[in-house]
């Protein structure tokens, strides 16, 4: 989110998954479902720096192993 290189749609929709990661109100599978929903749209944009791709492929693999309940 911090890294100018990324374009600014991009760092935006970072800090929408950090707050919805953050949201002690929702239940942990739905809030990794839509932190994944958001990562996999922003991951396929033209513009997304190869490292930064990378990163959210790597969050989003982790954030599917959170059990569904």
């Amino acid at each position: 989110m911090s890294d100018d290189a990324v374009p600014r749609n991009i760092r935006r929709s970072a800090e929408n998954v950090k707050s919805i990661l953050l949201d002690e109100s929702v239940k942990d599978s739905i809030k990794a479902a839509s932190a994944i929903s958001i990562l996999d749209e922003i991951s396929n944009d033209p513009n997304i720096p190869l490292h930064t791709r990378t990163l959210i492929w790597n969050v989003a693999s982790q954030l599917e192993t959170v059990p569904v309940d």
